[in-house]
């Protein structure tokens, strides 16, 4: 299996301890695959400070192949992370740096190589809402992180070309999860996960809807619980899927949903999304 993460990168910016981390969810979803030993790709778009350097670096150490990725002179996107009660919190950045003025567009070389990945995932910080449809048109499973800055008119145009939907619905109740997870798989997605922080995660299929309770452990970080989550649970199904076509799909949904649940208890107890911090 090959898979991509296609969109955003940054660094988490940590206030407290001036530190900095790479992230991003398409860039962590390229890199938690990796460490899940899967063959896999980051496409985006970099600055050339040093906050670019170090991401670059890191996944030139962790083997990510970076071949596709754009190169401009700017500052990259930055994310900043505080602690506000004990908890961290994202308090502000640079909308992405760069990114914002040199958004990814994708060629025909780029779809070429895309095409020869299983999946690939993007999210709404990625600024590529006008590139979806290339995804879409090439075949493969496409998956995209909403997190929780989705509204019904973004949800409606975008989920025609998305084949996985995923949307942070903390701020909901379960009643209203269940709801928005059926609006958006009529809006075309296959499959539609909400995450809930401490109250687990619901996925619905179009027939039923499945839950997953976390694995509490004493976390050290959350950051990137939600994408080593969602990795996990999409490569196990995925490899489900390829090794018995014919197989009970409910058993894979629970069971790629409690592997999603143990690799992000894994996750919280790294600082920053995945480590590799550096001081600025």
């Amino acid at each position: 299996m090959r898979v991509i993460g296609v969109g955003d990168n940054v660094v988490d910016k940590y206030l407290y301890k001036k530190t900095m981390y790479p992230g991003g969810n398409a860039l962590n979803f390229a890199v938690y695959a990796k460490q899940l030993g899967i063959d896999s790709a980051y496409m985006g778009v970099f600055g050339n400070d040093r906050a670019a350097e170090h991401i670059v670096e890191t996944l030139k150490k962790l083997e990510v192949d970076i071949s596709h990725c754009r190169h401009y002179e700017g500052e990259n996107g930055f994310a900043a992370v505080d602690l506000v009660d004990g908890d961290r919190v994202f308090i502000g950045g640079n909308e992405g740096g760069i990114q914002k003025d040199n958004p990814l567009v994708l060629t025909q070389e780029d779809l070429e190589y895309i095409k020869t990945f299983e999946i690939a995932h993007s999210s709404i910080y990625s600024d590529m809402d006008s590139e979806l449809h290339k995804l879409k048109e090439l075949g493969l499973m496409v998956s995209y992180d909403f997190s929780s800055d989705y509204n019904d008119g973004l949800l409606k145009k975008n989920c025609q070309y998305i084949d996985v939907s995923l949307l942070s619905c903390g701020q909901l109740d379960e009643e209203a999860v269940e709801n928005l997870l059926k609006q958006v798989y009529s809006y075309g997605s296959k499959l539609v996960i909400g995450t809930m922080g401490s109250k687990g995660a619901l996925v619905y299929d179009g027939s039923a809807y499945y839950r997953q309770k976390p694995h509490f452990i004493q976390p050290v970080d959350t950051l990137g619980a939600g994408d080593s989550f969602f990795t996990k649970f999409i490569l196990h199904y995925l490899a489900g899927k390829k090794e018995n076509p014919e197989g009970d799909h409910a058993i894979l949904l629970i069971s790629s949903l409690e592997e999603g649940a143990k690799f992000a208890a894994k996750t919280c107890l790294v600082d920053g999304a995945f480590g590799y911090g550096i001081p600025f």
